[in-house]
């Protein structure tokens, strides 16, 4: 059963210059974190998401309201109860010159050992737990120097992870990775809550894929307010295109996706079925043309014929018949 690790009630965040001088980004947050879930705190850039993420695991102090970690106050801890409980993988990379993997993941047993003790066989079976638990077992004598961008965020979870929290907080742990690797990262993500039970928060700009992994999303917009919901919900509700809103762009809630407010320069009437229209319709909206079932006798007219294994687009326009082997020559042609 999931039950609720940190609370948030009528939190201020910000920056303190002074004592009479401060910086509020946000105030009168309330928020839930809790076991097994996955949370994606989404929002334009400059919304004070990290500031968020830094102030809800005491790396900066808040400017108002309560904060409490298994209900208690998150100042009444010490640093190390609290690093006991609360792991981070922040975006600044580590340094660490000629390490090995094996052992950068074993300084995450600081809150147990101190940073310059021996090492038990117990701490020796938590570094391995998390190196399997992050997917980076097959990496623990490789040199941290030695590892992609992917492999040594993977690592970097697992040295968190040797910490045992129960709250693992994560600050666009996706950044810099290509698709394949941002994919398997909020997946391992997925599978820390969900099969070993961590409360999981995690900042993102990966909208598409927060919205297909996070079991709620945080929706931190321009005013600082936050709106929380499963992303399904939010997307019903509107909450999410008014988020991201902008003047030339708006989300389209029927495809989930981001879509240009330009009106279409042409119009094009398009006949073909399964995976070939799906496909070139997106190609030809992405063109600039609005994409018809039917129409006038006068509009260019393409064809999606299939023979066998091989495809075609037949064009017929102003009474010239085309036929192209790529739906990039059709473009082409189209736009010339």
């Amino acid at each position: 059963m999931n039950s609720v690790v940190l609370t948030a009630r009528d939190l201020t965040i910000g920056y303190v210059h002074s004592r009479t001088n401060k910086t509020v980004i946000a105030q009168g947050l309330n928020l839930e974190l809790h076991t097994q879930e996955l949370v994606c705190l989404v929002g334009p850039n400059g919304v004070g998401k990290s500031t968020l993420l830094r102030t809800l695991t005491g790396i900066q102090p808040k400017l108002g309201g309560n904060l409490l970690l298994k209900g208690k106050p998150l100042e009444k801890y010490t640093s190390k109860a609290l690093a006991q409980l609360v792991s981070v993988v922040l975006t600044s990379p580590v340094q660490v010159g000629n390490m090995k993997v094996r052992n950068l993941v074993g300084l995450g047993r600081f809150p147990f050992t101190g940073l310059f003790d021996s090492r038990s066989p117990e701490d020796d079976s938590a570094v391995q737990a998390a190196l399997e638990m992050a997917g980076a077992e097959g990496l623990a004598e490789r040199f941290v120097h030695e590892l992609s961008d992917g492999e040594r965020q993977r690592v970097m979870i697992a040295r968190a992870l040797a910490q045992e929290p129960l709250l693992l907080v994560l600050d666009e742990p996706t950044a810099f990775l290509d698709l394949p690797g941002r994919i398997a990262i909020m997946q391992l993500m997925r599978e820390l809550a969900h099969i070993h039970g961590k409360a999981v928060l995690t900042s993102t700009h990966d909208l598409d894929l927060a919205m297909h992994t996070a079991d709620k999303l945080w929706l931190m917009s321009m005013d600082g307010t936050i709106t929380a919901g499963a992303p399904e919900d939010l997307v019903l509700s509107g909450s999410f295109g008014t988020t991201f809103a902008q003047p030339d762009l708006h989300f389209n809630p029927q495809t989930g996706n981001f879509e240009s407010t330009q009106q279409p320069v042409q119009r094009v009437v398009l006949q073909a079925e399964g995976l070939a229209d799906i496909w070139t319709a997106r190609a030809l909206r992405r063109a600039g043309f609005e994409v018809l079932v039917e129409g006038p006798a006068d509009l260019p007219r393409v064809e999606v014929v299939r023979q066998n294994t091989r495809t075609t687009w037949k064009l017929l326009r102003s009474g010239v018949a085309l036929e192209f082997d790529s739906i990039y020559a059709l473009l082409l042609s189209l736009s010339g």
